[in-house]
């Protein structure tokens, strides 16, 4: 297996535009001026994926106090991604890098294409469109949300400073 090589902190996040139900689209640039979190996830239904994204749903009034949004995003489809946030209850969009197939991922470095997958991938990108963080978990652990939550408090201490 190639080991993912993520954006690093300093660069411009790619920009995208990608369904996140069967007629309408989310497009990063839709949230300049806010703090963005980009959570890269192999596949819906999956034990670690959903457990991911259960903590996430969780702590989301947590990112949202620091006005940041949580996009997730994976390579399946809008209706499997449907499917997946109603069975969780998930209050996140989902967004379906499907077509073509993780092109966004591989834009931010993080497709797994011997698996046709994204990596486990978290990204912070700041108000103005910067990655101010970035790690890839191993595709069978939780990252939780400990490094999001140091990145956006910088961003917080930044904004103050």
């Amino acid at each position: 297996m190639i080991k993912s090589t993520p954006l690093a902190a300093g660069i411009r996040a790619p920009a995208f535009c990608l369904k996140c139900t069967p007629d309408q689209e989310v497009a990063l640039d839709d949230f300049l001026g806010r703090p963005v979190i980009l959570a890269f996830y192999p596949a819906d239904f999956s034990p670690v994926c959903s457990s991911e994204m259960a903590l996430f749903n969780e702590i989301l009034p947590e990112f949202q106090r620091f006005d940041a949004v949580l996009l997730g995003l994976s390579v399946d489809s809008v209706w499997c991604h449907l499917a997946f946030a109603k069975q969780d209850n998930l209050r996140f969009p989902l967004l379906a890098d499907f077509h073509p197939k993780g092109e966004v991922a591989k834009s931010y470095g993080v497709y797994r294409e011997d698996a046709g997958e994204s990596d486990r991938a978290l990204f912070v990108i700041d108000k103005d469109g910067e990655i101010v963080w970035s790690f890839v978990s191993p595709i069978g652990v939780n990252p939780g949300a400990e490094g999001v939550l140091r990145a956006l408090e910088g961003l917080s201490q930044v904004a103050k400073a």
